[in-house]
């Protein structure tokens, strides 16, 4: 997914400018998701693995997946905070301005068989998303060599699937702008997903 995967973490630059996404997402959202939000979830996990050198080498999906093996209440500081590193990373890197508007080859003509359509892939997805109670995300996930819409809660990750996409629903990732609208912040970021980045995360998923 990106560089800087093992402790220490760093936050990594946006692949894009603050305002580069705008009209859908506003500048002052991703400041505040990408150097606020997503900074306390990098500096928690880097504080929790500090004094823990037997875990800290792991690379940063390991170190979810190792997560139940460790005694409460570091396994929760673990899980939600690297869920948190990855999730953000996942979703910021996903997203262009502006975008194709939808995948193309296999990608698209595996969501049209799963879904019948592309635009009945968008619906399904969107309420996926708004089904989330609270805070958390809907995913595009490839199960096996079959695409599948998921969602989790909080910053859990959907560690039995290869994910692809992700919308996140935490209301920092819209409020400024969409208030507490989430139908049209969806709405919004289906017109700035990278579906070159998505491809190429399905292509790896189908090689593993």
């Amino acid at each position: 997914m990106t560089e800087n995967n093992t402790y220490p973490f760093i936050n990594l630059p946006l692949p894009y400018a603050y305002d580069a996404l705008e009209p859908f997402i506003d500048e002052q959202t991703m400041h505040l998701h990408h150097d606020k939000h997503l900074q306390t979830y990098i500096d928690n996990l880097n504080a929790a693995l500090e004094k823990e050198p037997r875990i800290r080498q792991l690379p940063l999906k390991q170190l979810i997946s190792y997560a139940d093996r460790l005694p409460q209440p570091l396994q929760n500081t673990i899980r939600n905070n690297a869920g948190g590193v990855y999730n953000h990373r996942f979703y910021f890197d996903q997203l262009t301005n502006p975008s194709d508007g939808k995948p193309t080859g296999a990608l698209l003509r595996d969501i049209n068989k799963t879904f019948g359509t592309f635009d009945k892939f968008k619906s399904d997805l969107k309420a996926a998303a708004l089904s989330v109670f609270g805070s958390g995300y809907a995913w595009l996930v490839v199960d096996g060599k079959q695409l599948k819409i998921v969602t989790t809660a909080n910053q859990d990750v959907p560690s039995r699937y290869c994910p692809i996409l992700n919308i996140d629903v935490w209301e920092h990732a819209y409020y400024l702008k969409h208030y507490n609208v989430r139908a049209d912040y969806i709405d919004d970021l289906f017109q700035i997903i990278n579906w070159n980045v998505v491809e190429e995360r399905y292509k790896q998923c189908l090689i593993k």
